[in-house]
């Protein structure tokens, strides 16, 4: 559970959704800062045109107020990456919940294209909500997905899902794609996926059992499609409550780019999906 939270709202229902998870999430001492950035002299994005800043940030210390201890609320001006970023690191929080517009919201807006600026460029892990997911029966997480594909991102990534499936009791699925996508549909094509795939479940089955160290529960899967859509297939085939990625994954040649597929999955994952940056490296 967190200790120092943001989250950037609109009053949308992605917004509020991203609002009760943080409430959930949050330790009962918690400090949940909540902030409405408005764009120049108008108050930006459509929801918030429609109210007051003032009413949105009330309302939303009425709904946070009986799962934390402290509520902060702020209004910033200017443009909402930026403002969300500054008010990130100034407050020292340690996560950003956010809300996006994914495949079950048919208008998105300005908070969704936010989102994804925030997620590529925060350097504390950001969970992000849509108002589709169940978020009343989702904390404490049962079924906890990290997909990985070796890099450094995933396995800072692999790292945090154990943390979280340690702490909830969860059991963790870790799942490899090999990326049928990238090679021709031939015999020969064919029986390279095949040594690819044995070769992933190798380093997969080694991965599951350093979690298992833990006492976590581990479910290891190799599959073989397009990256996100199996992903986003996976979790909703298992029923998965949250998803861990790590963003700005680098990888070989056998390797997905899994920043790029990151923000794939954030507009088609089934439940909420917490990203991570790996930290930089001192060296070349």
């Amino acid at each position: 559970m967190y200790d120092r939270l943001l989250v950037p709202t609109d009053d949308s229902g992605p917004a509020n959704a991203a609002l009760e998870l943080a409430g959930r999430i949050a330790s009962p001492e918690a400090t949940l800062h909540v902030l409405v950035v408005s764009e120049d002299d108008r108050v930006g994005p459509r929801a918030v045109r429609d109210r007051t800043a003032d009413e949105i940030l009330a309302d939303a210390r009425e709904t946070a107020a009986p799962d934390v201890e402290t509520v902060v609320t702020e209004e910033r001006r200017g443009d909402p990456r930026e403002r969300i970023l500054e008010y990130a690191e100034s407050a020292g929080v340690e996560i950003v919940v956010m809300g996006a517009h994914g495949r079950r919201d048919p208008e998105p807006v300005v908070l969704g294209r936010v989102t994804e600026g925030v997620v590529r460029d925060a350097p504390v892990p950001v969970l992000v909500a849509r108002a589709s997911d169940d978020i009343r029966g989702l904390y404490p997480f049962e079924r906890v997905l990290v997909p990985t594909d070796g890099s450094d991102h995933a396995r800072t990534a692999l790292e945090l899902g154990v943390e979280i499936a340690a702490e909830t009791g969860a059991t963790l699925h870790l799942l490899s794609v090999v990326d049928a996508t990238r090679y021709g549909i031939d015999a020969e094509s064919d029986a390279l996926l095949d040594r690819l795939e044995e070769n992933t479940t190798r380093a997969l089955e080694s991965t599951a059992e350093n979690a298992a160290l833990d006492g976590v529960e581990v479910r290891p899967a190799v599959t073989v499609g397009s990256v996100h859509s199996a992903i986003a297939a996976y979790a909703e085939t298992e029923d998965i409550e949250l998803l861990v990625m790590g963003t700005h994954g680098r990888s070989d040649s056998d390797r997905a780019y899994l920043g790029s597929v990151t923000e794939r999955v954030l507009r088609a994952a089934p439940a909420p999906v917490l990203t991570v940056r790996a930290p930089e490296s001192g060296g070349t």
